[in-house]
């Protein structure tokens, strides 16, 4: 436990969260723009979901060493891997139970002040339709991956919960 609990209060804690979020990102991206596969509205949700988990691995690398910071980064970890894991369960049930009356909307209901979709179209505009799935590897879809990506985000903030709030000897 002690050997959890070092590394759930060093930076290299902090640093993983941050690249896995980081490569995530640059995936969605590659898909996006390499593989020219166009986002839905709920894949633009979990998009920023993940850069919530990548701005609660910032704060956690800024603030490691105060019991204070980590516990607002493990917060703000937390709202965004359950918020991710919520819509693409979400994403996952239009897919697989397609309906006229349980569609996605067209543009992002982003709040007026803060209107992603406007500043930055290249990463927060969805372009496509929720309902279809245009990838697959070894038989899941890219909705089903992301489930498995927060639930394993959701995983590693219950492992290292207790042992960040720890106080440092």
């Amino acid at each position: 436990m002690n050997a959890l609990t070092r590394f759930a209060q060093s930076r290299a804690a902090w640093l993983t969260l941050t690249a896995t979020a980081v490569l995530l990102e640059l995936a969605a991206l590659f898909f996006q723009y390499v593989m020219k596969l166009d986002p839905c509205v709920m894949c633009i949700y979990q998009r920023l979901a993940i850069f919530g988990i990548l701005f609660a691995a910032v704060v956690g690398l800024a603030g490691y060493q105060s019991r204070i910071a980590r516990l607002a980064a493990l917060g703000i970890w937390g709202v965004s891997a359950v918020w991710g894991l919520k819509l693409a369960l979400e994403l996952v049930d239009m897919q697989t139970n397609p309906s006229p009356f349980a569609t996605c909307s067209f543009l992002p209901e982003f709040p007026t002040w803060m209107p992603l979709h406007e500043w930055f179209p290249s990463v927060f505009m969805p372009t496509g339709m929720c309902s279809d799935i245009p990838w697959e590897m070894m038989g899941i879809t890219m909705g089903q991956w992301m489930i498995v990506a927060f639930s394993t985000y959701l995983v590693a903030l219950l492992v290292f919960f207790v042992p960040a709030l720890r106080l440092k000897k």
